[in-house]
């Protein structure tokens, strides 16, 4: 299947999707979108030559522009991996079951709207909770209220700051995320 990455900022999940991929030889990432012209996924695809393209989020509300990327690519599966808008639910409903995203957090605690990055991870350790890590879930209509597919924990320790937890929960992303993709894929 040809999968089409959306993400908005660094690419680090990106990368290690791309590369896994690109090893397996089961299914190829044909693409990246990103809301954002300046985002470091862009030269993370490039050096991994996988095409990058931006759209605007005027683009995304009109839904036309991406959906045509998309045919263009002809795209089977969608990954949001650091992706911070809401998909139009004329494309949830295009690709129903296809579109899966990664959370920082164990839904249903701390997703939603504005929790993401930082801002998760901040939320986690003021509650003083004693694990985090991450949720793997299909994409509906509401932000991260999708069917939970699959979750990793890991420890929140007393000293934790939202770096330091950030790193053990990128761990868990690096580690899963890309075989959680194809097993879902292969059901399909």
């Amino acid at each position: 299947m040809n999968i089409a990455i959306f993400a908005s900022g660094s690419g680090t999940n990106a990368e290690n999707i791309i590369q896994y991929f690109q090893q397996q030889k089961t299914h190829h990432v044909k693409i990246i979108l990103s809301n954002k012209t300046d985002a470091y996924v862009h030269t993370r695809a490039k050096q991994l030559n996988v095409p990058s393209l931006s759209f605007s989020k005027n683009d995304l509300e009109n839904v036309s522009p991406v959906q045509s990327i998309l045919e263009k690519n002809d795209i089977d599966f969608i990954v949001l991996a650091g992706f911070l808008l809401k998909i139009p639910d004329e494309i949830v409903d295009q690709y129903e079951g296809r579109i899966l995203n990664i959370h920082p957090a164990l839904l249903p605690n701390y997703g939603g709207k504005g929790m993401y990055g930082d801002k998760v991870h901040e939320a986690v350790i003021a509650a003083k909770e004693k694990e985090s890590g991450i949720t793997i879930h299909q994409v509906n209509k509401l932000y991260d209220s999708g069917s939970i597919v699959f979750q990793a924990k890991c420890e929140v320790k007393e000293d934790d700051t939202p770096n330091s937890l950030a790193q053990r929960v990128h761990a868990l992303e690096y580690e899963h995320f890309p075989k959680v993709i194809e097993s879902i894929i292969n059901t399909l």
